[in-house]
């Protein structure tokens, strides 16, 4: 009757990364530690997950000198976000089904 959430995307934190890149171009590393309120190295682990499964590339270049880290969600990660929130909307549907069976 129900399908599995994504057990990628069913974490808190990269949950709100996808939902942040689903609205933008890209996002730099400092911009989604500030919106998510991570620390640096908890936002690098999921990260790191998010593009071990291709739902997010990385790119790592320099401004004025200083390394700089964007982020961009990739076709994967928006059909993987769109399912995600489609089954959520299953779950909170069960309300109107007749349980009186």
């Amino acid at each position: 009757m129900f399908n599995n959430l994504d057990s990628i995307l069913h974490s808190q934190t990269r949950l709100a990364i996808i939902s942040i890149l689903m609205g933008v171009e890209e996002a730099e590393f400092t911009a989604l530690k500030e919106i998510t309120k991570v620390s640096a190295g908890n936002l690098s682990l999921q990260l790191d997950k998010l593009k071990e499964n291709e739902y997010i590339t990385i790119q790592k270049d320099f401004k004025n000198k200083y390394p700089v880290t964007k982020c961009r969600i990739t076709q994967k990660g928006i059909l993987a976000f769109d399912q995600y929130v489609k089954t959520l909307k299953e779950y909170l549907d069960i309300k109107k089904l007749d349980l009186k069976k």
